[in-house]
């Protein structure tokens, strides 16, 4: 076993991806593959960088990832925002990713300082 993959952080990560793939995936049909490729591409960010911050062997190369990590959460929101704002995402799906990554942002906050 990897060492991410202990981390409930990266298991959230993982689980916010699903839940963008699986809220986008109407915007491919309304011609808006533009906007859900933006929102996956960030998603997937996440659990990447929390995977290959714990793969670094210094704190500081850690930490960067970390942080990167929580750009992307970041970037997932903003870019749900414009879909929001768009009304292509309707209030639940919007509210199932926001939550997801102020969870997400506060855990890497916290694992950012722990380490």
């Amino acid at each position: 076993m990897f060492k991410f993959e202990s981390l409930e952080v990266w298991k959230a990560a993982v689980e916010l991806y699903s839940i963008v793939a699986s809220n986008t995936e109407g915007l491919y049909r309304r011609n808006r593959s533009y906007l859900a490729d933006q929102i996956r591409r960030a998603a997937l960010s996440v659990s990447a960088n929390i995977a290959e911050g714990t793969g670094r062997e210094g704190l500081r190369e850690s930490k960067q990832f970390f942080n990167i990590a929580k750009g992307s959460v970041y970037e997932v929101v903003s870019v749900a925002y414009v879909i929001n704002t768009e009304r292509l995402f309707s209030s639940e799906e919007y509210s199932a990713i926001y939550g997801r990554c102020d969870q997400i942002a506060r855990m890497l906050s916290g694992l950012i300082r722990k380490r």
